[in-house]
């Protein structure tokens, strides 16, 4: 039996991740470790293989086609051994389930809803909420479900279905609400969502007279300022649906959808199937439930 001769783990990680991000300090941030550790780590294993795998310049490393191979294979390997590892817990009862959500997702609807999603998935089984968006490294991560907006291609070896329609549209305080088909007033853009009026204005035919607009970095804090009532907002119905039901704000022009939706995704390994069925199943009941009270809240207002 030929026997192994493998560089350490921290040094293949590095390696790996260097070349999935392009850069050394993107990679030691993911890792959790100094830019120093990742380069020192890259060097030896290049001194082990006996040839460079990068080639550089005064502020960039650049993988070789070969490198860029065997981290490919290196990243396989490295999830293989994580869902090993995963599988080989699973039977652990206290393990939490880890549940990946979108940031905005996360703060505006799921944690209001969180004693509910606890008690379907039962007090024996802690949650772990971790918030990120586009896809999804499960084993690398450690991720069992994510919840995620289907706006990027969806791996073939993950399970995606949908549970609530994405449906947008103005959102303002009831001061700011304005009769007729223009909107008037301060515009809030955001930068994760930039193109949202443009698109929101093509399906709907409204028009937008030109004033002042406000830009953020996030869409959370766009929508935390038209409940300031700082403008008028641009929202998805699950984000403001709370907002609306108490009063905080109007959605004169309703919401249409926008071709997305929220969906649930896994690995298809089925090593998740049982407690993925029953939090989808819970998130469809409460998706119905927010599209019912958004309906009834602006029939009051």
């Amino acid at each position: 039996m030929r026997q192994r001769r493998l560089p350490n783990l921290a040094v293949l990680r590095a390696f790996e991740a260097t070349v999935r991000y392009g850069s050394v300090s993107k990679a030691a941030k993911s890792l959790n470790v100094t830019d120093g550790a990742v380069s020192r780590a890259v060097r030896e294993f290049e001194q082990t293989l006996g040839f460079a795998l990068f080639q550089r310049t005064s502020r960039m490393v650049h993988p070789t086609p070969q490198a860029q191979e065997l981290a490919s294979e290196i990243g396989r390997g490295l999830d293989n051994l994580q869902s090993a590892i995963d599988r080989a817990c699973r039977h652990h009862q206290n393990r939490p389930l880890v549940i990946s959500c979108e940031p905005t997702f996360l703060i505006r609807w799921l944690i209001p809803r969180l004693a509910g999603l606890q008690q379907a998935v039962g007090k024996e089984r802690d949650l772990q909420l971790v918030s990120a968006g586009g896809a999804v490294a499960f084993s690398r991560e450690g991720i069992d479900l994510a919840i995620r907006r289907n706006d990027f291609p969806i791996a073939d070896d993950v399970v995606a279905r949908p549970f609530l329609k994405e449906r947008v549209g103005p959102v303002c305080r009831r001061e700011h609400a304005a009769a007729g088909r223009e909107l008037r007033g301060t515009l809030l853009h955001t930068e994760t969502r930039p193109y949202a009026w443009r698109d929101w204005c093509a399906h709907s035919g409204f028009e937008i007279r030109p004033g002042n607009e406000l830009r953020f970095e996030h869409f959370y804090l766009s929508l935390q300022a038209a409940v300031a009532g700082a403008g008028i907002g641009i929202g998805p119905l699950a984000l403001v649906a709370d907002d609306i039901v108490n009063g905080a704000l109007v959605a004169p022009y309703g919401f249409a959808p926008d071709g997305t939706d929220y969906v649930l995704m896994t690995l298809a390994d089925g090593q998740e199937d049982a407690i993925f069925s029953t939090v989808l199943d819970w998130l469809i009941a409460m998706g119905e439930e927010t599209e019912r009270a958004v309906l009834a809240g602006g029939k009051k207002a």
